[in-house]
């Protein structure tokens, strides 16, 4: 695809003998807000981690806004652009927040006023305003989940991986974190995110790849990709998709 921004071609990775990623190839277009899912154990984290230079793998290429980048390592790949987060937050707790992001403003900016003035900008797109002289130890939560999201912002990425970014949050949370994220999106950055919010998914992503057992195997908008049998079974286990068409309602002839 001419204008992938991320491109993954028969990517696997295995440990032991277990195979966590199994010929994986998608392509990831520049400006767009798309999803990775799949039950637990299917291996999304992993294909992260790959992507962004965490791991390295068996076989196949990742290519990023134009270049091989398979296999270099997370700091490089954070230089040219791509920057991801993780489930565990792990913020600096002694730092304040504005500290802690303007370690990632840091990547592109040596000067400390400099990175602690971008801090100040990146804390009020996501949130966070209130908060910059407050320890980071002493956040909730959602306001630790707006921090890692916030470190990852200020290194400028073009393309952000968020790892399960809604994750431990509730429906209220949850309903305030999705606009900051498509404001994100709408901001020019290309955002692919591994979730298991599905109402988030549907509301945010316009394209969703579905991960099971370390393969791919369903793609599509998230309306298709939830009434694709194989998603449903990969869910629910085997029969599902039959047992439950009988108690849904018959189109018109």
């Amino acid at each position: 695809m001419a204008d992938a921004l991320l491109q993954l071609a028969g990517v696997s990775k295995s440990f032991g003998g277990l195979a966590a990623v199994r010929d994986v190839s998608l392509a990831l277009p520049a400006g767009t807000l798309s999803a990775l899912i799949g039950p637990n154990g299917a291996g999304k984290t992993t294909l992260f981690a790959l992507m962004s230079g965490f791991l390295r793998p068996d076989a196949g290429r990742v290519v990023f806004d134009g270049h091989d980048i398979t296999g270099t390592p997370p700091h490089l790949n954070a230089r040219r652009g791509m920057t991801r987060t993780f489930q565990i937050v792990q913020p600096f707790a002694a730092q304040t927040v504005r500290e802690n992001i303007a370690v990632g403003a840091h990547l592109h900016c040596a000067d400390r006023r400099e990175a602690l003035a971008r801090a100040e900008a990146v804390a009020q797109r996501v949130g966070l305003r209130a908060a910059l002289d407050q320890p980071a130890g002493e956040l909730t939560v959602a306001g630790r989940k707006r921090l890692e999201l916030a470190r990852a912002l200020a290194t400028q990425p073009k393309l952000l991986l968020l790892d399960e970014v809604l994750a431990g949050l509730n429906p209220q949370e949850v309903a305030e974190m999705v606009p900051v994220v498509r404001a994100i999106a709408d901001g020019g950055v290309t955002v692919l995110m591994i979730e298991h919010v599905m109402q988030a998914v549907m509301n945010l992503a316009a394209h969703v790849w579905v991960l099971a057992q370390g393969q791919l195997i369903a793609s599509g908008t998230p309306g298709e990709v939830t009434r694709d049998e194989r998603v449903i079974e990969a869910y629910l286990g085997p029969g599902t998709a039959r047992r439950l068409a009988r108690f849904m309602p018959q189109e018109a002839a």
